[in-house]
């Protein structure tokens, strides 16, 4: 599928005819629409089928009047009790009159673009390059306000995860770290491609275009500096977690084996008992011929568990 948008009056609208200067949005496209645009524009094939593989990886490449651009943006892939983005390929094409955009899907960056553009009335499709540094941006802009998410998150799930005794909350820490680092990676790709965009070789930039690019390059490099941040701060959480954890199961270990010690005295104790043999004191007045030496017995015993149980206590095994 595609849609066409025009600019009129320094905003961008629908349009209902491929003209010049217009950009077309080209998204989960078939055989026959790639086909299409492709004859239109007398575009390059592999430039409108590069972005679709879902592997591509951040570039420019630029052929006689044509330049590809190939950015990853953030894409959610599951929703739910753990939320996880990965990142798809967006190519942006630009020839000597049309901008066209590829993608997988229709993402919800392009109705974000379209309404900042709206809101600063200030977008002509006359000039590709400014249109291009702003989509750049509107991109950064949506990987920094997930960054914001994530880091919001995370305090949730930091206070969850020392109070865990079961694997949800880790499994939630695992997505966010995994999300980061496709993050990291794609951000940094991006970062390679505004370099190569402002080093003129492939285009040409006037002064407001390389005022815009480096604030571009500000906010790309803020959301790589936020992604490894957050990257080092989950995996501080999980290595504090884990030693919590191994704490925890020392602290239960000796606090069965005490336990262990003290129920094995009348164990020990009792376990004479079945081998008809005479009891303890039974044979020493009062209790002499009297069935009350098992009472004193189990006294004893009582009271031998309770020294156990304060000298282990004592010493902090309970």
């Amino acid at each position: 599928m595609f849609r066409i948008y025009k600019s009129e009056k320094d905003l961008l609208v629908p349009a209902d005819t491929l003209l010049p200067y217009t950009w077309v949005c080209l998204f989960n496209p078939s055989e026959e629409e790639i086909s299409y645009i492709e004859q239109k524009f007398q575009i390059l094939p592999e430039f409108l089928r590069y972005p679709l593989d879902e592997e591509e990886r951040p570039r420019i490449e630029k052929e006689e009047q044509q330049i590809l651009i190939i950015l990853r943006i953030p894409d959610v892939v599951s929703k739910g009790l753990f939320i996880r983005y990965e990142t798809i390929p967006i190519g942006i094409i630009l020839t000597e009159e049309n901008i066209i955009t590829v993608c997988l899907k229709d993402h919800p960056i392009f109705e974000e673009f379209i309404t900042i553009a709206n809101k600063s009335k200030t977008f002509n499709l006359v000039k590709p390059v400014y249109f291009i540094l702003n989509f750049i941006l509107a991109v950064t802009s949506l990987y920094i306000k997930l960054l914001r998410q994530i880091d919001r998150t995370l305090e949730e799930y930091e206070e969850e995860v020392f109070r865990a005794i079961e694997n949800e909350e880790i499994l939630k820490m695992l997505s966010i770290e995994k999300t980061l680092t496709y993050f990291n990676t794609s951000l940094q790709g991006n970062d390679t491609v505004l370099i190569k965009i402002q080093s003129g070789r492939y285009i040409r930039l006037t002064e407001e275009e390389i005022e815009l690019l480096e604030d571009v390059q500000i906010e790309n490099r803020q959301a790589i500096e936020m992604t490894k941040v957050f990257l080092t701060i989950v995996a501080g959480t999980m290595d504090a977690y884990t030693s919590i954890i191994n704490n925890n199961l020392n602290l239960i270990m000796k606090f069965l084996a005490s336990i262990a010690i003290i129920l094995a005295i009348p164990t020990i104790i009792y376990s004479m008992y079945g081998m008809n043999i005479p009891l303890p004191f039974q044979e020493l007045p009062p209790f002499k011929g009297s069935p009350h030496a098992f009472i004193l017995v189990n006294v004893l015993t009582f009271l031998l568990c309770l020294f156990v149980f304060f000298v282990l206590r004592k010493k902090r095994y309970l």
